[in-house]
């Protein structure tokens, strides 16, 4: 569980309907570091080189002792296509229904394409009629990231920029919130995984979201160390992985049904009040979710770039 400096500052946060990132830096960089302590060593050294391709490469190392700026770099990388939320040059396109929605044409690409971070698969525990999911989406851009990294003709410079994607595209599907929408009579089209749903108190009429709570619940840190030192805390499961990122999807939508939208999370927009036990659990199960990342993370890129 967060230390309580850190849900304080949680309830201070405010977070725009759509603006959230899955699982904050420090989730992001667990999850990388889980991976990277398992690729195969050829493998590493090949994600090593594509990924200091970035341009972001040099801020990610800078003072790092050389032996370990691979894997911080990794490690940092995961973050990428949240960084680029709010870095100059880059524009939220918003649409993702637009012509250039899909396309996959390397660091050129200054879209943030927002709507690549989820799938938000429709759950109603009321009978409030749902809606599918639009394309692109978080499961569509996982899928056509895998097959350039394992396409021998494709560029490096396009690889490049759809592992950094993969990274982070994986830690984000196994956020149960970046898997579901619940739609209701207080939210009929939908809570865009939880992000109309308010967390009390309220500061000055605004509120944190129940989105912003799981993203929170592995540490708010952005040190590298921080989310290495969560790793070294977790095992990976033993065995072969499920490398369906559809399977994965309807993992997290199941979390959010039965582990999420619990009480004290009821069927409107709040506020409510979070509960120890309810974050105590939320804990819990955010450690399985990136456990399970970290593993199928490091199956996939064994697989694709060996």
């Amino acid at each position: 569980m967060k230390n309580s400096c850190a849900f304080t500052a949680l309830l201070t946060l405010i977070v725009l309907p759509g603006a959230a990132p899955a699982w904050d830096d420090e989730g992001h960089m667990i999850v990388a570091a889980l991976a990277y302590d398992r690729l195969d060593s050829s493998v590493r050294a090949r994600a090593d080189a594509l990924v200091r391709m970035n341009a972001q490469y040099q801020s990610w190392t800078g003072g790092v002792a050389t032996a370990s700026q691979g894997k911080v770099a990794f490690m940092k990388a995961a973050t990428w296509p949240d960084y680029i939320k709010t870095a100059p040059g880059y524009k939220n396109d918003k649409d993702p229904t637009g012509p250039d929605a899909a396309r996959n044409i390397g660091y050129g690409d200054h879209l943030q394409h927002r709507y690549w971070h989820y799938k938000d698969l429709p759950l109603s525990q009321d009978g409030t009629p749902t809606k599918n999911p639009t394309e692109p989406n978080a499961q569509t851009q996982i899928d056509a990231f895998r097959a350039v990294l394992a396409d021998p003709n494709a560029s490096d410079a396009l690889k490049s920029f759809d592992l950094v994607w993969l990274l982070h595209l994986v830690g984000d599907v196994h956020q149960p919130l970046h898997a579901a929408s619940r739609f209701a009579k207080a939210t009929p089209h939908g809570d865009e995984g939880g992000n109309l749903v308010c967390l009390g108190p309220t500061m000055k009429g605004r509120c944190p979201t129940l989105h912003a709570f799981w993203d929170d619940i592995l540490g708010t840190s952005k040190r590298p160390t921080a989310a290495m030192a969560s790793a070294k805390k977790l095992s990976l499961p033993a065995g072969a992985p499920d490398l369906s990122t559809a399977n994965w999807l309807e993992e997290s939508e199941q979390i959010a049904l039965a582990r999420v939208y619990i009480k004290p999370i009821l069927g409107g927009k709040g506020p409510y009040k979070v509960t120890k036990a309810y974050r105590t659990m939320a804990r819990a199960a955010a450690r399985e979710r990136v456990v399970l990342a970290g593993a199928r993370l490091a199956a996939i890129l064994n697989q694709e770039l060996k």
